[in-house]
């Protein structure tokens, strides 16, 4: 039986709401870097989407819950641009109290338009959308959360479960693919964005990727091996920003007490089994030089991806922390690979760019309604097709019903506050 539509947004909403339980008031109005949301922001966000691309079109009358939410909780002013991010930090009013009950009243109202008008397509299209972008906040409002905590001398903790011992990693070893022919792309009738389409051929050499993560032991060594002091390693970019930024991957913490690393727990002992995270493009590019191999290209990972079943560490077990390789079964096919799904975003070598015949929403001037859907595609994707770069997999602060072997992250080179990690990769000769 399908679940009916109003059930499910509820659903994704209470998530936002149990994600937000363990902050202080005070915890979610300030911003820690421009890079980042404060947490009440992406609250009113979310529920701007909803009354923007939803409520205005489908409320008959429609009146706002306050007009200067339409503009404070937008991506984009009226203009088109991006709305100056430095800035939300700046937002001591409306109070976190208020901003619950703009969420509150969005709700209400769109019970009714989704249980009126639940055969309406274009409001399926626009419900599912603003959900799915719903929770690409959940994650983003834990990463925030995360780069804000790790600044308070407090050392807060944000989840107080405890983590299980972790196994020792497999050996790394190399699987290979033989490349060819392949199709890349979204294919099936869920949802998807439309960056992973439309589904197209591309050849590929034949390749290895590595079995598993990269683990902080691993990048240890490499730290002890003066690679941040090696420009030899280094892209001549990621040079001129490691020298001003970075000597070890960000939550790292170099001490008394030895190597500790910052995790939504607070900051505990680094433990040399689990998957790096938290690393740029540029950090991930440099080990990979060092250990003589290579980061994957996207449609390696995905031709590689396709072939496996989704299963990894989601934020869904609450864990909000990677996972030891050595803590999953070994499936018994020689070509599988751990951690493939979960744990950690992998950074690949491949430009955020269009594929081949990509062609993004347009509106339709005999539709009305075409021209809102596009205005809501606008939140993403063909904007920001410039200077980024792709990850894939998924990572431990997403719920598993979000990935899929095409899904496609992105961001800048130097992003790494999000839950990024390696899995290396060669050529297969």
């Amino acid at each position: 039986m399908t679940t009916p539509l109003y059930v499910k947004y509820s659903s994704i909403r209470d998530r936002t709401l149990n994600l937000v339980e363990p902050l202080m008031d005070e915890d979610c109005c300030v911003q820690s870097m421009p890079g980042t949301s404060p947490v009440k922001w992406h609250l009113g966000h979310v529920s701007w989407f909803f009354e923007k691309f939803v409520l205005q079109h489908y409320e008959k009358p429609f009146a706002p819950f306050h007009p200067a939410f339409l503009t404070m909780f937008s991506s984009y002013n009226k203009s088109g641009q991006t709305h100056p991010d430095p800035k939300r930090g700046l937002f001591t009013r409306p109070s976190l109290s208020l901003t619950r009950e703009y969420r509150n009243n969005v709700n209400e109202r769109m019970e009714q338009i989704l249980k009126r008008f639940e055969e309406d397509q274009m409001l399926r299209m626009l419900a599912v959308l603003g959900m799915h972008h719903e929770q690409q906040h959940q994650e983003l409002m834990l990463a925030d959360v995360k780069h804000l905590f790790s600044q308070n001398p407090l050392n807060p903790s944000y989840n107080s479960h405890s983590l299980p011992d972790s196994p020792a990693p497999p050996t790394l070893e190399w699987r290979r693919f033989d490349g060819g022919l392949v199709e890349i792309g979204y294919k099936g009738e869920g949802f998807s964005y439309d960056n992973e389409s439309p589904l197209h051929k591309q050849y590929l050499e034949p390749y290895q990727l590595a079995s598993r993560l990269v683990t902080n032991r691993e990048y240890l060594e490499f730290i002890k091996a003066d690679g941040y002091d090696n420009p030899g390693l280094w892209l001549s970019e990621g040079w001129d920003w490691m020298k001003v930024n970075r000597r070890h991957p960000l939550y790292w913490r170099d001490g008394d007490q030895g190597w500790q690393e910052f995790t939504l727990r607070g900051t505990m002992p680094l433990d040399l089994n689990l998957p790096v995270i938290h690393l740029s493009f540029y950090e991930a590019d440099a080990y990979a030089r060092w250990a003589d191999a290579r980061l994957p290209t996207e449609a390696e990972w995905e031709n590689a991806a396709a072939r496996q079943e989704i299963k990894g560490c989601f934020a869904d077990n609450n864990r909000l922390h990677p996972s030891s390789a050595g803590e999953a079964a070994q499936a018994e096919n020689t070509d599988s690979l751990a951690q493939l799904y979960g744990d950690a975003w992998e950074w690949t070598q491949s430009a955020y760019s269009p594929y081949p015949g990509y062609n993004p929403a347009k509106p339709n001037e005999n539709e009305p309604m075409s021209v809102v859907w596009d205005e809501a595609v606008g939140e993403y994707n063909s904007r920001s097709m410039v200077n980024q770069y792709v990850l894939r997999g998924g990572s431990c602060a997403i719920p598993k019903e979000r990935i899929r072997a095409s899904f496609r992250n992105f961001f800048p080179a130097t992003t790494c506050w999000q839950f990024s990690g390696i899995r290396l990769a060669r050529d297969a000769n």
